[in-house]
């Protein structure tokens, strides 16, 4: 049994421990909160991010690599045929000044000689095709062939309705492709 004098003296200790746990849970709340990013900032971020992806020595015309900037957390997405070009996309983001976290939801696409011949043969029609050569002159191609299991997709941006047709219609006639997925944007 606590005597009147014990009492007197647990009092403020035990008011001292609740006002430090409150003040704690402050601090980590207060830490946790991260002030308002404005759209320069947020602009200024996925600018960066845009530039450490093309800068990828292994990024090529058979990956797609796209990322959302929500705050100071940068989401990556897309498919990529290597896991290296993966884990380095996700290293070189994470070295853009003012990232804080990633969240890396690229897909390594499945090993497959079928889908390699494709992505071969799909870049011949496409990029060889005389009214789409153009294309094929930027050293980061506008037009991403991705194929998982014989199927296509085709990202990317073309000048116009045209193209994006042409594009679509040259990747059809490619021998042992079973579907092509036409996600193509028209440019504005």
């Amino acid at each position: 049994m606590l005597s009147e004098s014990s009492g007197k003296i647990l009092g403020p200790i035990l008011s001292t421990v609740v006002l430090r746990i409150a003040v704690a849970a402050l601090l980590m709340v207060g830490l946790n909160a991260q002030a308002p990013v404005s759209e320069r900032a947020q602009a200024r971020l996925a600018r960066e991010v845009r530039h450490e992806i093309v800068m990828l020595p292994y990024f090529d015309v058979f990956d797609n690599i796209a990322y959302k900037v929500n705050g100071y957390t940068v989401t990556l997405m897309g498919q990529v045929t290597q896991p290296k070009l993966k884990s380095d996309a996700e290293k070189a983001v994470k070295g853009v000044e003012g990232v804080e976290k990633v969240d890396n939801q690229i897909e390594v696409l499945p090993l497959s000689p079928n889908d390699d011949r494709l992505r071969i043969a799909l870049y011949r029609a496409i990029y060889d095709f005389n009214s789409l050569q153009r294309y094929a002159l930027p050293v980061i191609k506008p037009i991403r062939i991705i194929v998982k299991n014989g199927n296509v997709t085709l990202e990317g941006v073309v000048n116009s309705g045209a193209d994006k047709t042409v594009v679509g219609m040259r990747a059809n006639g490619v021998s042992g492709v079973f579907k092509v997925t036409n996600n193509l944007q028209v440019e504005k």
